[in-house]
């Protein structure tokens, strides 16, 4: 059974951070949502049942590998090394230096900042969710935990470590042997098993799912306002935010280019220029795209394919109240500024999106969509940063 035509959508919020939303029906199964069928740029019109879109739904356990279980053992060691800038190439970067907790868990930066002596070009996502993820990063680089982290410990624009350094600093740590044994019975700190225990703290301990809404579905009928419940009609209609933030995880997690507009920060520093044409020598970018590209590539450094030039991964919505700023480049600061751009169908790109519409919501309906953005975090997930153990060199 279909639901009735819904008005024209678009691809809300595609760069946002954070966020988890279930659908509320008395139903046992609730229907499918209708996807919209392309149409005219300038011309609102209703969805077409194309295919069906997976609805909001509650957000399960978090995947645990098989190899890699979670411990108690294990969490805590990663949540020292997760705060221990000692991974790092100058010992001055840890991960929560661009994770930090009192900052959404990104680093509250448009665009992040670089290992010392460089600066990042694309803005630092938070990690709140991610365990949840099976792409990481803006143009999904990664495909695990592990990997993340081992792609930003070791990254030249991140922390600069190399692993048999790290091995030998964590060596002289008694208190990290004693704890590298303890949680996977190994005599000595290895790289290997220090991205184990940072994406086991991840798991654990980096995940919100005390949203409003989320109470709210479990049947707390005033945990939603008016204003939010008006909010969640248009994200599931009107507004066409399931277009691509759909399912338990509010992510298609596929890749769309919306034609964000370009940051100013990047346009005027050019330590941001130098480190992207880095990545576009180091992704390994023809050279007749190379000399020519000024712009965050995306999906294109992986797929090498021009329809995937400034493509960039649907995140889940969870959280998204503590993410600021926002988009691929942070370019916007306030959802508002977010609401404004999709509701104008978005911006200019050869690749666009064919979802982006414009959706003339009135003021009242942009607030109540505000309203329910704001439902999609809870409590503010707040992780103390810990005294880290020293050095205890060996004696000759």
């Amino acid at each position: 059974m279909s639901r009735s035509p819904r008005a024209i959508g678009l691809l809300v919020l595609a760069a946002l951070a954070g966020g988890i939303a279930l659908v509320h029906s008395d139903r046992e199964s609730p229907d499918p949502i209708e996807s919209p069928a392309p149409q005219d740029p300038g011309t609102p019109g209703p969805f077409v049942a194309v295919s069906p879109l997976p609805p909001l739904a509650p957000l399960g356990p978090v995947p645990v590998p098989a190899d890699s279980p979670i411990t108690p053992a294990k969490v805590e060691l990663g949540r020292l090394l997760f705060f221990d800038p000692r991974l790092s190439g100058d010992v001055s970067t840890s991960c929560a230096s661009c994770h930090d907790p009192r900052l959404g868990w990104g680093d509250g930066n448009s665009l992040g900042r670089g290992y010392p002596g460089t600066q990042h070009w694309r803005n630092s996502q938070s990690v709140v969710n991610s365990a949840y993820l099976a792409k990481l990063f803006w143009a999904g680089e990664s495909t695990s935990l592990e990997a993340q982290a081992g792609s930003a410990i070791t990254g030249n624009l991140a922390g600069n470590g190399d692993p048999a350094m790290i091995e030998e600093r964590l060596a002289q740590i008694p208190e990290y042997v004693r704890r590298f044994r303890e949680a996977f019975g190994i005599e000595k700190p290895s790289y290997g098993f220090v991205l184990r225990a940072i994406a086991t703290f991840e798991r654990a301990d980096v995940v919100s799912s005390d949203a409003p809404l989320d109470r709210y579905l479990r049947g707390e009928a005033a945990a939603l306002s008016d204003a939010a419940l008006r909010g969640k009609s248009l994200f599931e209609g009107k507004a066409g935010c399931l277009s691509c933030h759909n399912g338990a995880l509010l992510t298609d997690e596929s890749f769309h280019a919306l034609g964000v507009p370009r940051n100013p920060l990047f346009e005027r520093d050019p330590e941001r220029q130098i480190a992207l044409r880095f990545q576009h020598y180091a992704r390994g970018v023809p050279e007749v795209v190379y000399r020519k590209a000024d712009r965050d590539l995306g999906l294109y450094y992986t797929t090498k394919r021009d329809e995937d030039r400034g493509k960039f991964r649907t995140p889940p919505l969870r959280y998204v109240s503590y993410t600021a700023p926002y988009m691929h480049n942070g370019v916007f600061a306030t959802l508002r500024d977010v609401v404004d751009f999709y509701d104008r169908g978005g911006g200019d790109d050869p690749n666009r999106s064919p979802l982006l519409r414009p959706l003339r919501l009135t003021d009242p309906e942009k607030s109540d969509l505000l309203a329910f953005l704001d439902a999609l975090s809870g409590k503010e997930l707040r992780i103390a940063a810990p005294e880290l153990p020293p050095y205890v060199p060996t004696e000759q």
